[in-house]
């Protein structure tokens, strides 16, 4: 064989295998998916009103009162709700919550850079990136369930407002994106190769 020849079969051998139509395309779709939790948890968490109780509205930064049906009274010291633990749980609750949003961007990134770049490296950030969305998840998971622990007494299924169920969704979303990224990336990228 000549040189040539020798140098043409190493390009060949260099060359990665093209991908099919559909794994750039599911993998598009995570990303969809993932961009729409982080906004979800985002909007979620800086509204924060999550727990209408009576006449109580409890939220990650602020209790509300109502008076006469007509206008709340938002205070931000939780400690006149009058819940034992509330204002040191509420600042453990919106804390991990925060942060779930911080590690799923970060995440979300590094899914995104993947696909940009395409480098030898790029199914390695992309597992990472799934690994900070299942991280991600389990954050906001704890966020949900600090709150729901702490107002136990007043959580009734009804009194969860729109924006709870918002986070309840980003959350679970955040966990499938970082199963099906995982999965994948596993198919694609067999972790023993």
């Amino acid at each position: 064989m000549t040189a040539l020849g020798v140098q043409a079969q190493k390009l060949l051998a260099q060359r990665r295998p093209r991908r099919s139509f559909f794994e750039p395309s599911i993998r598009a779709l995570i990303i969809l998916c993932a961009s729409l939790a982080v906004v979800l948890s985002s909007l979620s968490i800086c509204d924060g009103h999550w727990l209408l109780a009576d006449d109580r509205l409890f939220g990650l930064w602020h209790f509300c009162t109502t008076s006469n049906q007509a206008e709340l009274h938002c205070l931000r010291d939780l400690r006149q709700a009058h819940v034992p633990g509330l204002a040191s749980g509420m600042a453990v609750a919106r804390s991990v919550a925060t942060l779930a949003v911080v590690v799923a961007i970060f995440g979300l990134e590094l899914l995104m850079v993947s696909q940009v770049s395409e480098d030898a490296h790029s199914w390695h950030k992309w597992a990472v990136g799934s690994a900070l969305f299942l991280l991600a998840s389990i954050l906001s998971f704890g966020g949900l369930l600090s709150f729901l622990t702490l107002l136990r007494n007043e959580v009734t299924l009804m009194g969860l407002s729109l924006t709870f169920w918002s986070e309840f969704t980003a959350s679970f979303l955040f966990f499938l994106n970082a199963i099906s990224g995982l999965h994948i990336n596993s198919i694609s990228h067999p972790w023993g190769l």
